[in-house]
């Protein structure tokens, strides 16, 4: 790749749009058809078609749940039989759920929910929304919505919850803050971070407000968003690692944590991400090249257990690695996995994959090492002892099924699938009540908590049940993931010059796809 040059970013706020006709659609439906390397039919697998009939019924439970008990609320509280504001009153698991009931072919289930949106979705609430959050449920939510079904409600409601969002930009830098009030635009930082933006949520707003601007042919959420890039890439380091503060007056990292989980995580997924969703073409060369350079800064974090050598990402904090890794950190198998055939020397690329291969394997042992085969929130490693839970919660999170799902997808081992069965029959055991799903406060004792979390609707089983699909169900040459499992479909970018009118909704060739992948790519 060429080398960019501090500043080369800028012009990438000024390209990339794309006509809202070129992505606008018909409700679309996937093939479920098993194709061979030359695309040929080969008849269902009868043991993934159970499988994945099982998990779109616990999604028509968790749904239905959430209709009779929690309707219009943010999120279901199932013991208790009734509905929690835990985002200020948006609705989050409908609008959360949205995609997964069009993949699912939920159809009556999705137009209730589309109804709800039209009718009911307000934004004008005096709410300090988390910018992060709000974006990337809410925001990506309603675009993926869009993507999938054409429906122009989904767009215009988008449309306003960012332009609600815009002003947490108006820094000094353009780092974002992290908090907003949705009435009067007022944004802070929260006061634990002590003043600072958090990076993980900084560097995961790009592939929705990008996504907003080719919808709507409006420049501004990109020229927001790329700015943050500009600016982290002014200062990005050698070893492409980055700590969880930035000061949004400079634009300069604080000295703090590094780490691939909580606060960290999804600013490395979207630097992959967004160059998949602008095509992989020189446009976007610059996130390809951050991604790449803190790929090998991730490989000088990775240890091995004895005395089993399970790999496992460290934390770093200054000169000092911490043998400690969240749940939250197993996105990062899924996103080696994505990211490997972007490398040009194909030794590289088979080592990544890999390494993306260990780290889903430790991550599968985080669950199968409990009494309730669910996997706790953080582990701590012991040399001659492997792991151990250091923190027993279990919330019902998606990043271990995920990256099976892209495991499996990239090399076709079945493996993936049984292992994310297992995970499935353990929510399915320890998590399902007759009113909704609950996560575990102890995963080894099996005691319940009362909130059943909207990303267990949007992302858990989403990924469970294309786990279980044919990668003609959401392939990965078409569409990319935000980081809360919603689809947004993969368009081209609008050279300067080139007329909005004219540009053209191009598929990518990837190395990798659906096809390769399934013999063999969320």
């Amino acid at each position: 790749m060429e080398n960019v040059q501090p500043g080369k970013l800028s012009a990438l706020a000024l390209i990339a749009l794309l006509s809202v006709s070129d992505v606008a659609c018909k409700h679309r439906t996937f093939s479920r058809k098993q194709l061979d390397a030359n695309g040929n039919d080969v008849g269902d697998d009868p043991v993934t078609s159970v499988r994945s009939e099982k998990v779109k019924d616990a999604m028509l439970h968790a749904w239905t749940s959430y209709e009779k008990y929690a309707w219009g609320f943010d999120q279901l509280q199932p013991q208790t039989m009734n509905g929690v504001d835990s985002f200020g009153g948006l609705g989050v698991t409908i609008v959360d759920a949205l995609d997964t009931l069009l993949i699912m072919g939920l159809d009556e289930q999705f137009k209730r929910a589309r109804d709800w949106v039209a009718t009911s979705l307000n934004f004008n609430k005096d709410y300090d929304a988390s910018v992060f959050e709000t974006t990337i449920r809410i925001v990506g939510g309603l675009l993926s919505a869009y993507d999938l079904s054409g429906d122009k409600v989904f767009l215009e409601k988008a449309t306003d919850i960012a332009d609600r969002l815009l002003p947490a930009w108006n820094t000094p830098s353009g780092i974002n803050y992290n908090s907003i009030n949705l009435a009067t635009g007022k944004a802070h930082n929260y006061p634990s971070a002590n003043g600072n933006s958090i990076l993980a949520e900084v560097g995961t707003t790009q592939l929705e407000f990008i996504t907003l601007s080719q919808r709507t042919n409006q420049s501004k959420y990109q020229e927001k968003v790329e700015k943050v890039i500009e600016v982290l890439h002014k200062n990005f380091p050698a070893d492409g690692l980055l700590p969880i503060y930035i000061n949004p007056q400079t634009g300069m990292p604080s000295p703090s944590l590094i780490t691939f989980g909580a606060m960290g995580d999804s600013f490395y997924e979207y630097l992959l991400k967004v160059w998949i969703q602008g095509n992989k073409t020189q446009a976007v060369n610059v996130y390809r090249e951050m991604w790449e350079n803190s790929m090998s800064g991730l490989q000088s974090l990775v240890r091995k257990t004895t005395p089993s050598a399970y790999a496992y990402i460290c934390e770093k904090n200054g000169n000092t690695l911490i043998a400690q890794m969240n749940e939250l950190a197993c996105f990062a198998s899924g996103m080696l996995a994505l990211g490997s055939f972007g490398f040009d020397d194909p030794q590289k690329a088979k080592g990544i994959l890999s390494l993306a291969e260990e780290i889903g394997k430790t991550c599968y042992n985080f669950y199968q090492i409990t009494n309730t085969k669910l996997a706790g929130e953080d582990y701590v490693f012991t040399p001659g002892q492997d792991m151990s839970v250091d923190d027993p919660y279990n919330l019902m999170r998606p990043e271990t099924v995920e990256s099976l799902f892209y495991l499996w997808r990239f090399t076709g081992n079945t493996m993936y699938q049984d292992w994310g069965w297992d995970i499935f029959q353990a929510f399915e055991k320890n998590s399902r009540l007759e009113t909704g799903y609950v996560g575990l406060t102890d995963v080894n004792t099996g005691a319940k908590d009362n909130l059943m979390q909207s990303f267990f609707l949007a992302e858990t089983l989403k990924y469970l049940y294309l786990l279980f699909s044919p990668p003609s169900v959401i392939p990965l040459d078409e569409w990319v993931f935000n980081t809360e499992a919603h689809p947004l479909k993969i368009v081209s970018r609008v050279t300067s010059g080139q007329s909005l009118s004219k540009s053209e909704h191009v598929l990518p060739t990837r190395p990798g796809g659906r096809k390769e992948g399934r013999t063999g790519h969320n």
